[in-house]
């Protein structure tokens, strides 16, 4: 017997789920373990302990282009083994995932027309040539289905999962929206977007650090930031409890702000 390993999602591996028992499509069935799970990215590990199973190629999403062939696999309805075809519809989306109270956003995830149905979450969105490019994860209406892309990142999730079972993030306590810059910021800055802060959590490292609502945020230790997605990117396990210089915009002011960002607890 080997220990294989699968990429599902994180959605259909409950957290007080310790194993199960896994079916293919063969009518072979093996015993699992959780090996770790990520709700913010909602991709999971699992082990199995199986034999003669054949590991799947992974492609890279980053290639995709819109209108791009893609086949979906997965469980729709209990139908073991099902297949749909369709195209890429849209990259770049974004998706939001809780856990504990908080909310993020997957990154880049892959809109596609290849039809999903309960059923299909976690399952693989393949190229023709048979290379995985992402999870399913969710089915948005008629002739909209979302998948988690196989990337750089994503990768590196996995492996840390894999390697630690779960992904630590910095948490700072703010919510935010992508909001046009004034003039005068896009000459000084030489860009055109920052995100403003909605909500600013009491308590939080962000409102220990003095940020408000309706800052303007343009850049964390001197990286441009232009949209909510670039903040959580940067905001991972590294800058835990390690001060991180916001530059914000505040009243047609630019100031920085020091935050020492807290673990966010999934």
């Amino acid at each position: 017997m080997t220990d294989d390993r699968l990429v599902t999602n994180a959605h259909v591996v409950p957290a007080s789920t310790r194993g199960g028992w896994a079916s293919f499509p063969d009518g072979r069935e093996f015993r699992f373990s959780v090996v770790g799970r990520d709700r913010f990215s909602d991709l999971a590990v699992i082990s199995i302990d199986g034999s003669d199973l054949h590991p799947a190629q992974l492609g890279d999403a980053s290639t995709l282009q819109v209108g791009q062939l893609v086949v979906a696999i997965g469980n729709p309805h209990g139908f073991a083994g099902s297949v749909t075809a369709g195209v890429v519809s849209a990259v770049g989306r974004s998706l939001p995932a809780r856990a504990g109270g908080m909310l993020r956003m997957i990154d880049n995830v892959i809109q596609t027309d290849a039809t999903l149905n309960p059923g299909n979450s976690g399952g693989a969105l393949a190229t023709s040539d048979g290379r995985v490019v992402g999870i399913n994860t969710a089915l948005a209406g008629m002739g909209l289905g979302l998948a988690v892309p196989i990337n750089d990142h994503t990768r590196g999730l996995i492996a840390t999962l894999m390697r630690e079972g779960r992904v630590r993030r910095a948490y700072i306590g703010v919510g935010a929206a992508p909001r046009p810059l004034p003039p005068k910021a896009v000459a000084a800055l030489g860009r055109s977007a920052g995100i403003e802060l909605i909500d600013v959590a009491a308590g939080s490292p962000a409102g220990v650090a003095g940020l408000r609502p309706e800052d303007i945020v343009v850049a964390l230790n001197g990286r441009p930031i232009e949209s909510v997605e670039e903040l959580q990117r940067q905001l991972s396990a590294e800058a835990i409890g390690t001060a991180q210089s916001l530059t914000v915009l505040r009243a047609g002011t630019l100031m920085e702000l020091e935050v020492h960002p807290s673990e966010l607890a999934a």
